[in-house]
């Protein structure tokens, strides 16, 4: 297939892990990048040898050659310029997470379907083997009846500029680090019906740690902790009648493995974010399906509006999702 031709809106450094793996593809080149200061934009391409540079995200949007955008910015600028992009005409791969709200994901949505452009949700662990071997394996009772999913994700953010300190870009633990632990529990267990949750507040306002309870049908649950004041620590555990599977580094996936109960199931180590890359851009050359769509995204952002209202109102809230 002729390769997607992708843009870049900011310099964030998560950018690295798409601009590396898309050097290595015939499905996705990456031909533009833009910031809001053009000698940075400059010397960022530079270094990363990519060959346009916009001063500024309108710009690239307006440079026809680009087929498909990934939105890095922060959390608080994903639907907003998703939504710009989209109307640009572009294809949008935006960072996790996508909207905090379910309300703000659905006009994000409505706006690719009115645009005829995709969109999807950048969670690259999603496109991992060790994924698909986990729910694989709790799909087909491996474990025995699903009854319990634990899951973590906590490192020390001692970097006092960074824009996940900043709540009014919307940063915080939960939407940074908790986001994947709610997916992946989602994944196994479907959408949670009932939310418990607790923050732990930074000056800032920011949660500098949340920890979540997911209800979900069938006598399923979860619980989650994410942090940014804890030492590094990375994992899920489905717990079933019969069986525990266990993935450490569900997320970056080092080290792919799966251990169902204490036996070590090896995986294929593939580049997570060149499966994501390439899913999508094999969808926009009609060649495949997105692997995550609007149903996951909306699923995705009213958990997390619903462990927010929890944690506010120090009570368990419904997350108004079909039984």
């Amino acid at each position: 297939m002729e390769p997607v031709r992708w843009g870049i809106l900011s310099t964030a450094r998560i950018n690295h892990a798409v601009i590396v793996p898309a050097r290595e593809s015939e499905k996705a080149v990456v031909i533009a990048v833009a910031s809001r200061d053009l000698a940075r934009a400059h010397a960022y391409a530079r270094e990363q040898e990519i060959e346009r540079q916009y001063g500024s995200y309108e710009e690239l949007l307006a440079d026809d050659d680009v087929e498909a955008v990934y939105v890095s910015l922060p959390n608080a600028l994903h639907v907003p310029w998703s939504i710009k992009a989209l109307e640009a005409g572009k294809h949008v791969l935006c960072e996790k997470p996508l909207g905090r709200t379910p309300e703000a994901v659905e006009r994000a949505f409505d706006t690719a379907d009115r645009q005829g452009r995709l969109l999807m949700e950048a969670f690259m662990y999603r496109h991992h083997p060790q994924t698909q071997k986990l729910k694989e394996l709790v799909a087909s009772g491996a474990v025995g009846e699903l009854r319990q999913i634990r899951t973590a994700f906590t490192f020390t953010l001692d970097l006092p500029e960074d824009v996940r300190w900043r709540p009014e870009l919307e940063g915080g633990s939960l939407l940074d680090l908790g986001c994947y632990c709610i997916n992946v529990s989602r994944l196994l267990a479907g959408e949670p019906e009932r939310v418990y949750g607790r923050q732990r507040l930074a000056p800032t306002g920011i949660d500098v740690g949340f920890t979540g309870t997911l209800e979900f049908s069938d006598e399923v649950s979860a619980q989650f902790h994410c942090a940014f004041d804890l030492p590094a620590e990375s994992y899920v555990e489905a717990i079933g009648t019969t069986g525990k599977a266990r993935v450490v580094e569900p997320f970056r996936c080092k080290d792919p493995h799966v251990e169902l109960n204490g036996t070590r199931i090896e995986v294929e180590d593939v580049d997570r974010y060149l499966l994501q890359l390439e899913n999508l851009s094999e969808a926009i050359r009609g060649e495949a399906e997105p692997l995550l769509g609007r149903e996951d995204a909306v699923g995705q952002a009213r958990t997390i509006a619903a462990l927010y209202r929890a944690a506010e109102q120090a009570a368990p809230v419904l997350t108004g999702a079909a039984p």
